[in-house]
């Protein structure tokens, strides 16, 4: 992922306007330091079988997105994943449900994805 200081000088963040954040960032952090926040926060935060699953998810969606070039989409990647970093953080995960909006936008391919996801996570809760 190639990020350039001016993605994050053109990643308008007024301050008191909520543009369809529950929380928005401060400011968009760089990859790296988001990607261990990230790895921190579920160290903290998530049983260790959780722990596990979401580590490799994390791990597996930023290799996927490192030569990623389109600055759109790299805002919005980083902005996505800050916001899961600010809610596992903050204990407001659990028990919430993803937002209808998002998965109408998502490609066939991140549905794809979401239900392998959901299949490991029943796969991991069964006994």
């Amino acid at each position: 992922m190639k990020v350039s200081t001016r993605l994050f000088m053109a990643t308008p963040i007024v301050p008191g306007s909520r543009a369809g954040f529950k929380n928005p960032p401060l400011a968009l952090l760089p990859p790296i330091p988001l990607y261990r926040r990230l790895l921190r926060a579920h160290r903290r935060k998530l049983p260790k079988h959780e722990r596990v699953l979401g580590d490799e998810y994390v791990k597996g969606e930023f290799r996927r997105h490192r030569d990623v070039e389109n600055p759109i989409h790299i805002i919005g990647f980083l902005t996505e994943w800050q916001m899961y970093a600010q809610a596992i953080e903050g204990d407001s995960w659990q028990g919430t449900v993803l937002d209808r909006s998002k998965i109408d936008k998502m490609s066939d391919d991140q549905l794809t994805q979401l239900y392998e996801l959901m299949q490991a996570i029943k796969s991991k809760q069964e006994p």
